[in-house]
């Protein structure tokens, strides 16, 4: 009963890693994707006379600085 109830466990836990990893990926492409559309927002304003090459540089180091510590998945879709 003891082996049964360890099994058990131990399935419960990979289970909830596994849904914690999923939850990390999710919450990092969703990051991912609002910092892509503030890019795109700075760029259209930078050049619609609107806004700075500054912010526009600004978000897009932004963006590469969570595409070098989360990976690019988001750009894939």
């Amino acid at each position: 009963m003891a082996g049964f109830l360890d099994r058990a466990k131990e399935q419960a836990q990979r289970g909830i890693n596994q849904g914690k990893q999923r939850l990390d990926e999710v919450q990092a492409q969703r990051a991912g994707n609002d910092l892509l559309r503030k890019l795109g927002a700075a760029y259209y304003a930078e050049h619609r006379g609107g806004g700075s090459h500054e912010a526009t540089q600004d978000a897009l180091q932004t963006l590469e600085s969570h595409i070098a510590e989360n990976g690019d998945s988001f750009l894939r879709r």
